[in-house]
């Protein structure tokens, strides 16, 4: 089994979309429409810091990670957040996630970034094994707050 990881083009919308929203249902939310056609064409522009790829299997999408570059305060190169990555049930398991995890480390060491991080869901206990064998937790807790 070989997994292929590709940058998304303007033809691969609906074979994202699909993993998209499994990744929504994972987490129990809804993205509005407009939200995710406003993140689908900046994941597509080349002057934006957000970026996707996604991995194919046999020819068949089966995962998708989002990344984006950014400043920090903590150092003078930028930094990456890992905002978004989901793997189709039927194929987790099979290095389809860390494959995804290690094309976002390539895409940072070659925009000379200095750290990649992510958040995941406490009970996302499936996926911390996989996050606690490629990266090193390091014990900030994270607060947020909506408008409203």
């Amino acid at each position: 089994m070989t997994v292929e990881i590709m940058a998304l083009t303007r033809g691969d919308q609906a074979r994202w979309l699909p993993l998209w929203r499994g990744y929504q249902s994972f987490y129990k939310v809804e993205i509005a429409a407009a939200v995710t056609a406003k993140s689908w064409s900046r994941m597509l522009d080349p002057s934006e810091p957000v970026h996707g790829a996604l991995a194919m299997l046999d020819g068949e999408a089966v995962g998708l990670v989002h990344w984006l570059f950014h400043r920090s305060t903590w150092s003078d190169a930028d930094i990456c957040y890992l905002q978004d990555l989901f793997v189709a049930p039927q194929v987790r398991g099979q290095g389809v996630g860390e494959a995804l995890i290690a094309h976002v480390y390539a895409q940072t060491r070659a925009a000379g970034c200095a750290e990649v991080y992510w958040l995941t869901h406490e009970t996302n206990t499936t996926a911390m094994k996989l996050y606690d064998r490629v990266a090193v937790r390091d014990g900030f807790v994270q607060y947020s707050k909506t408008d409203g």
